[in-house]
């Protein structure tokens, strides 16, 4: 095992597997390359009981095999209920969570057609919900976004909507202050506030009254499972690169 120290898009991979930490048996649906690496992440160490997908129709295990059908049926009541953890990406995001990956501009006559609003509004409504961003910026993280596909807390309605955290290249965030509107909740190692603030369009508050935490250390084990089971080729590095 190699001694080197955790680079930058490690701290996002365990930042991404401390999204699903005490969700028990629910349906993990990570979506992008180290949203995927967390989830994995999660399952080998401290939440064994998560459920992963092929994505298509089958329930699979750690080595990719398959360990249950999952019909399209089956999925959608799954969907509904609550028994899912999405880690969504966002075009644009606001204080409050909303999310939009539809459209820049006037949806009426917007300036740039993104994917559509696809499943977010029912994944937001009836799952818990998080966010990667691989690159953190003011155009991401926006006073207002252009149109709602995934709904914030200033729009919520229903018992399962929840947006336990938002991982990004240079922090985590969430929404835990009496607005549930998004804070700091800690920095990856070499951030500062002031940069995160920066790279944001909105007034974002912090943990702990300025004093923001550290994203905690990945232990030797989780560094090993990352470089030599779950990532060996380093792909992580394509979305975060070395800093």
């Amino acid at each position: 095992m190699t001694t080197e120290a955790a680079g930058r898009a490690e701290y996002c991979v365990i930042a991404c597997a401390e999204a699903w930490r005490d969700n028990g048996e629910v349906l993990a649906s990570p979506m992008g390359l180290i949203p995927s690496f967390g989830a994995r992440l999660a399952k080998r160490t401290f939440s064994p009981d998560l459920l992963l997908t092929d994505g298509e129709a089958l329930l699979v295990g750690l080595d990719g095999e398959p360990e249950g059908w999952l019909p399209y049926r089956r999925h959608l009541a799954m969907v509904t209920g609550g028994k899912r953890h999405v880690m969504m990406g966002a075009s644009q995001i606001d204080r409050y969570g909303n999310q939009n990956i539809s459209c820049i501009g006037d949806w009426r006559r917007p300036s740039r057609q993104l994917l559509g609003v696809r499943g977010a509004p029912v994944n937001t409504l009836n799952n818990p919900v998080s966010y990667w961003i691989p690159k953190h910026s003011p155009r991401v993280f926006v006073e207002r976004v252009d149109m709602i596909s995934g709904v914030g807390y200033d729009h919520a309605v229903g018992p399962y909507h929840r947006l336990p955290r938002v991982v990004t290249d240079l922090a985590v965030l969430d929404f835990e202050t009496p607005g549930r509107t998004m804070r700091i909740a800690s920095l990856h190692p070499g951030v500062t506030v002031d940069e995160v603030r920066a790279a944001t369009g909105f007034d974002l508050a912090a943990a702990d009254d300025g004093d923001v935490p550290y994203t905690r250390e990945p232990t030797a084990e989780e560094l090993r499972l990352i470089r030599e089971v779950i990532d060996p080729r380093r792909l992580r590095d394509r979305e975060v690169a070395p800093r």
